[in-house]
């Protein structure tokens, strides 16, 4: 074992368990040395990582995107979430591409040597995906769109990753680096990206202890969770043991916000303001309703249409979402997006090895647009936002024109 430490530890005795935090830099050949020597000494009988299922997979399983199934992608509406994976993974790519280190390696190791020595590994952060949906909800509206253009920029941004970003990698995962910028300035994204995830891994842990009761526990986390964690230990660890109340607790840092009344019938408002619109316009004359109509579907089609053709999608995609675009606006049911997609899908079926290149392809902008699987969640979310665009747009001309 060696005198000197790569990174911080706190040990702290619970009970007959003892877990040893070891605070790692997630861009780091040192870290992921330490994490293979402490493991290799024999001195611990399970080790927790911080990592969830499904980036677990994505760390084991690097080829799982493969099997994915891409229409049911967008059928349950995770279009966004796979784009913002990707959009991270292109981050992290770009990083170890200019750093000659991978971001997480020390987890990569601890995965390794856990298998090696047949220890318990216990995966005791929250999913990636829940994380992303509390931070997006947790945020005001007006901020939204600058983590939006924030991770599209982590992108298409060929610039040399920074110091700076390297440092926050040292002290917090991919994720935590491409919005610490936000984070140091807000509450509202720095709670459920960093103190959320503190107090559900010390959850997971008292989960993971009850019953089983390892004796020596090795937690590896980013050196930026350290301190919130350790605190949130030794805080259930002076409380009784109430595994129905840690459940709980646990379960409702799980929780996605649903979406308030408000934006759920939002849509039929305007689908019921627009057709009310075209009543009264043919009311007054003929000719102003076939006109009001007439400009719903140019400024919404083209619009829409505009965006497929910024993803490069087929012509005929095109050309469909034109068509498509004016009249999905007016049933909230089904989107724009879901329509160019599915025809992009029939026309340019992505092939086996668009899959298996997805995660390489995706780490450059040219990649979004060269691979098939990549492209079509660009047509998809692209021709969603000119729809969007387009009802606001077309809505507020027909409201001048009645009204004006």
């Amino acid at each position: 074992m060696p005198d000197t430490h790569a990174g911080p530890r706190q040990v702290i005795d619970q009970g007959e368990t003892r877990y040893t935090l070891l605070g790692t830099a997630h861009v780091s050949r040192a870290s992921a040395d330490e994490v293979r020597e402490l493991i290799r000494s024999g001195d611990f009988d399970a080790v927790a990582i911080e990592l969830c299922p499904t980036r677990h997979q994505s760390v084991t399983q690097p080829d799982a995107m493969a099997k994915m199934d891409l229409f049911q992608v967008l059928r349950q509406g995770k279009a966004g979430m796979v784009a913002a994976s990707l959009a991270l993974g292109a981050f992290q790519q770009r990083v170890a591409e200019q750093s000659g280190v991978t971001p997480g390696a020390e987890m990569q190791m601890a995965i390794k040597e856990t298998q090696r020595a047949d220890l318990p590994l216990y995966l005791v952060d929250r999913e990636i995906g829940v994380t992303l949906k509390r931070i997006y909800h947790n945020v005001p509206w007006w901020q939204r769109m600058s983590l939006i253009s924030g991770l599209l920029g982590s992108v298409v941004s060929r610039k040399k990753v920074s110091s700076e970003e390297i440092e926050r990698l040292k002290e917090g995962d991919v994720l935590e680096s491409t919005f610490a910028e936000f984070a140091e300035q807000s509450e509202s994204l720095y709670t459920p990206l960093i103190r959320e995830r503190d107090r559900y891994m010390a959850l997971r842990l008292r989960e993971e202890v009850a019953g089983k009761a390892p004796r020596h526990i090795l937690v590896v986390v980013g050196a930026g969770h350290m301190k919130g964690l350790g605190e949130h230990l030794q805080t259930l660890g002076q409380q009784p043991p109430d595994a129905e109340a840690i459940d709980e607790e646990r379960r409702s840092l799980e929780v996605t916000p649903a979406r308030s009344k408000l934006w759920k019938v939002l849509p039929w408002i305007i689908v019921a303001l627009v057709l009310t619109g075209f009543a009264i316009g043919f009311s007054r004359d003929t000719g102003l309703g076939w006109s009001l109509v007439g400009e719903w579907f140019l400024i919404n089609g083209a619009l829409s249409a505009l965006g497929t053709a910024i993803a490069l999608a087929h012509p005929l995609t095109i050309i469909a979402t034109f068509i498509a675009a004016p009249l999905t606006s007016l049933n909230p049911t089904i989107g724009a997006g879901f329509v160019a997609a599915g025809v992009e899908l029939a026309l340019r079926r992505p092939t086996v090895g668009d899959f298996s290149r997805l995660r390489r392809d995706v780490s450059s902008p040219r990649g979004w647009w060269k691979n098939r699987v990549a492209r079509t969640l660009l047509v998809f979310l692209l021709a969603t936002l000119g729809s969007a665009a387009g009802t606001w747009i077309a809505g507020l001309r027909i409201a001048g024109q009645l009204f004006g």
